[in-house]
């Protein structure tokens, strides 16, 4: 495993990372498979673990939390997300300074830790001044119950700004943004926040860096039954598309004289970008897991990143 600093943060996180999203505590996956994907990705360097208050209503915390309690929690970096509804009370929700202080105690006693080394704004708040949210994550860190605070599908203006405020305050500056970032959604990443955040020493830690599951290779011929796009329509028709199923499979020559996997050779592109930190992955079994790690230690030519490009953008050729 390699480990980069989160931006001009001093901590470092694992580049390739586990997520929480989809897998724990919704009911879709076995407490022992779950409970053997986190261990293995311990046992193999993988150090950050990014959870959200929203996936499974809490029950990820608990889940991913119960779990972890084995390690020494100097070893882990723990991060989770506010925002999203959490009930039908009209204040459960958003960036306000009572939601966030609110939400931190709730996702700490899921969790069963004293703090969090990153909490992330989940989305941007319409309805809260982001002065308000800024210095409440301010706040948060001087407790002690958050190490670095971040932001996530913020624009990059949005970004900018909460930046300026808490550098004209001197408060603590988010250090960290979590956008979706693949070879098939690349665009808003490296035309606009890319170039902000690098500016700005702000880490990018990315999601959804397989496209879903469609740069794996597993919709070559179709979607089989116990994959993710059979379960939910939504994110089949995001990203299965006659253009995406062309392009991931003219991919495969390159990865095979590689000797990688299509998703290797996608996480490792991903990881191309110096202004990536981590690339956040999931996993419905443990070899996926150890088929994800091995992309640490991928470093790609400028020639292969001109040939994948070639393939990405044909138009450009």
């Amino acid at each position: 495993m390699k480990y980069r600093r989160l931006g001009n943060a001093g901590m470092k996180v694992s580049t390739i990372s586990l997520g929480g999203w989809i897998n724990y505590g919704e009911g879709k996956m076995a407490e022992d498979t779950g409970r053997k994907i986190i261990e293995t990705a311990y046992e193999n360097g993988i150090n950050f673990f990014d959870i959200a208050d929203i996936y499974g209503q809490g029950e990820s915390e608990k889940e991913m939390g119960a779990v972890l309690a084995q390690y020494d929690r100097h070893t882990l970096v723990v991060s989770s997300k506010v925002f999203w509804p959490m009930s039908d009370d009209v204040n459960d929700r958003g960036l306000s300074r009572k939601h966030i202080m609110e939400s931190i105690e709730k996702s700490l006693d899921r969790l069963a830790m004293d703090y969090l080394d990153i909490y992330f704004c989940h989305r941007p708040d319409p309805d809260t001044p982001i002065r308000e949210t800024a210095h409440a994550m301010h706040d948060l860190v001087e407790q002690g119950l958050v190490h670095y605070w971040g932001t996530s599908e913020w624009s990059a203006g949005q970004i900018a700004e909460a930046y300026h405020i808490c550098d004209k305050y001197g408060w603590h500056l988010p250090q960290t943004e979590q956008p979706q970032y693949s070879m098939l959604y690349r665009d808003r990443v490296e035309k606009h926040i890319l170039p902000t955040t690098s500016k700005l020493g702000v880490g990018l830690v990315v999601f959804s860096p397989l496209a879903m599951g469609m740069l794996t290779g597993k919709y070559d011929e179709g979607v089989p039954a116990d994959s993710r796009f059979n379960r939910e329509d939504w994110a089949k028709k995001r990203m299965l598309n006659d253009a995406n199923s062309e392009k991931v499979r003219m991919l495969k020559p390159i990865a095979d004289d590689l000797g990688l996997t299509r998703a290797q050779l996608a996480l490792a592109w991903v990881l191309r970008q110096d202004g990536v930190s981590s690339v956040i992955t999931g996993a419905t079994k443990p070899a996926q897991v150890l088929d994800n790690v091995q992309a640490a230690e991928v470093e790609l030519s400028a020639e292969i990143v001109e040939k994948i490009d070639a393939i990405l953008n044909p138009e450009k050729q």
